[in-house]
């Protein structure tokens, strides 16, 4: 594909694909002005947007190099974990759920998915869907990418504890979530979310740019968990790898980090904050 296209979705958006000038086989995805997912078709195992890569590096540190795993993806996009995964771990069980069925035909006409990829693509909403999923998967799931976004918010109903208890049902022993969380000055949204994953699962660790997670900006921070201790070497190997700047916040530290923030109910669930239209760039809110 050497050329934009564009499709006007059922809900009134305006879905783009467009080629990367700057990178030969890469295409951005772009819905209602928001990039939310670049892929590269020729290397997909070659990330772009700065909260993915962070995914990725921790998707590496799972197990064994090129070990398969079972991974669900709340939130689709142009699927780039996914092929991400396949190209990296060939013969992975990998299933997705997405909203926007028009989205992901648009994507998959133009971005097509590697044959005999092992990613299976359900549509409804994220958390409604859950009850849905094979039985086989409880218990079952190495890794669960938590990226749902309506727009550039991330709706409430995907941000409580009850939510994230259904999730962490799906996780195998030694499994991980990883949340892209958008937030602001204060990071109040996104320490919030950390003590209500932390209420469910034993070990939390959070992973941005060094000035989102100081609070000075709006951006996206990584948020990983698992009911299992994360391996305290990994964190030093994540930041070493980039995007830099980078920074942790793990341990101790996540305690304190923490400290005062509210664990988010179904009946106090609130979207994530909208950030300014300026934030909108290649590496915006829901990039996937």
């Amino acid at each position: 594909m050497s050329e934009t296209v564009e499709l006007r979705l059922p809900s009134g958006q305006r879905a783009v694909i467009e080629p990367d000038r700057w990178a030969a086989g890469s295409y951005t995805l772009i819905v209602d002005g928001t990039p939310q997912s670049h892929v590269d078709l020729d290397d997909p195992s070659r990330l772009f947007f700065e909260y993915v890569q962070r995914i990725g590096h921790v998707i590496d540190e799972w197990g064994d190099p090129g070990q398969p795993m079972t991974a669900l993806h709340l939130g689709a996009g142009a699927l780039t974990l996914p092929r991400y995964i396949h190209a990296t771990r060939p013969d992975s069980r990998q299933q997705v759920i997405e909203l926007d069925e028009e989205l992901v035909a648009f994507v998959r006409e133009h971005l097509p998915l590697p044959r005999q990829s092992g990613i299976r693509v359900r549509y409804g909403d994220a958390r409604a869907m859950l009850d849905r999923l094979p039985a086989a998967l409880r218990g079952a799931v190495d890794f669960v990418v938590v990226d749902v976004f309506s727009g550039a918010r991330i709706p409430a109903h995907v941000t409580s504890v009850e939510f994230y208890r259904e999730v962490a049902a799906f996780l195998a022993p030694g499994g991980i979530v990883a949340v892209n969380v958008a937030d602001g000055p204060g990071l109040a949204f996104a320490r919030g979310q950390a003590a209500t994953l932390r209420l469910v699962l034993d070990d939390v660790a959070a992973l941005a740019e060094t000035s989102v997670l100081k609070g000075r900006r709006f951006g996206n921070v990584v948020l990983i968990a698992s009911g299992s201790p994360l391996p305290l070497d990994w964190m030093p190997r994540l930041m070493a790898r980039g995007p830099h700047p980078a920074a942790v916040v793990a341990g101790a530290d996540m305690v304190n980090w923490i400290a005062g923030a509210s664990v988010v109910t179904d009946q106090t669930a609130i979207a994530s904050p909208a950030p300014a239209t300026s934030v909108f760039t290649r590496s915006g809110p829901g990039s996937r």
